[in-house]
């Protein structure tokens, strides 16, 4: 296995509103992609309304089409998006369509977006323990991959979502990681009792520079939803609110 030598680039984070009601990354905006993760501080679509609308606006602006989702089920499966809407069952969308935003929902699994600039193609994964077993970064790449990008030239940011610090783990989670990738040492720190702290950051990290991705175009927010309940929710420590991570093509 090919490992990555910490550290992978840290993405500058860019805060919007007071509270912030969502965020950036840097390199993502320099590279013209309108994207976001909001934060507990979001609006939230209220009943009757299409998902996400009011945090597509907020989040992307006024007059975004209807966002693109799917059922999350921890699994590797991709779909595509051309219109707005439910797309099913999965835990990956790609797209090639301008300005036709395509979201996932978390609370301590890591949202990732991955975006070739050149091929115009976008993707945004859901990736917890159970799809980082399932290889869903490199099932994403790969739909990407058929769709015309090339792993050499995407960008990887990976958002808010419980860090190294926080997230203790037993065998029911380290047996399925140490089969999937045998260099599962390196990413965790024996507590005893039967208990590990996992950096799930690290692992697909070096999962999608082991798909392909420059290590240098590997952005990490580095932000840690169980440390930093002022800003987002997560399940470890008991909330049930969704942060939503939206991206979309720019417009022709």
């Amino acid at each position: 296995m090919r490992r990555i030598e910490r550290p992978l680039t840290a993405g500058a984070v860019r805060m919007h509103g007071a509270p912030p009601t969502h965020l950036t990354l840097d390199r993502l905006s320099a590279a013209g992609l309108p994207h976001a993760t909001t934060t507990r501080h979001c609006p939230e679509t209220p009943g009757g309304d299409p998902p996400f609308g009011v945090e597509a606006r907020t989040a992307l602006g006024t007059g975004v089409a209807a966002v693109a989702f799917a059922r999350q089920v921890h699994g590797a499966h991709v779909v595509r998006a051309t219109t707005g809407g439910a797309l099913g069952e999965a835990d990956a969308i790609v797209t090639t369509a301008p300005a036709q935003p395509i979201a996932v929902v978390s609370a301590d699994c890591l949202p990732i977006v991955l975006y070739d600039p050149e091929a115009a193609a976008l993707a945004v994964a859901h990736v917890g323990w159970r799809g980082t077993v399932k290889h869903t970064p490199r099932a994403a790449v790969a739909a990407l991959a058929r769709l015309g990008a090339a792993p050499a030239r995407m960008l990887a940011a990976i958002g808010p979502a419980i860090g190294p610090c926080c997230y203790e783990v037993d065998r029911v989670v380290i047996d399925p990681l140490g089969a999937a990738f045998p260099s599962i040492d390196a990413w965790i720190t024996a507590k005893g009792s039967g208990k590990w702290m996992l950096d799930l950051w690290a692992v697909n990290e070096w999962a999608l520079a082991d798909a392909g991705l420059d290590r240098a175009n590997v952005l990490n927010a580095r932000l840690c939803t169980a440390c930093r309940t002022d800003l987002f929710y997560s399940y470890r420590k008991g909330h049930r609110g969704r942060l939503i991570t939206l991206a979309m093509l720019p417009r022709r």
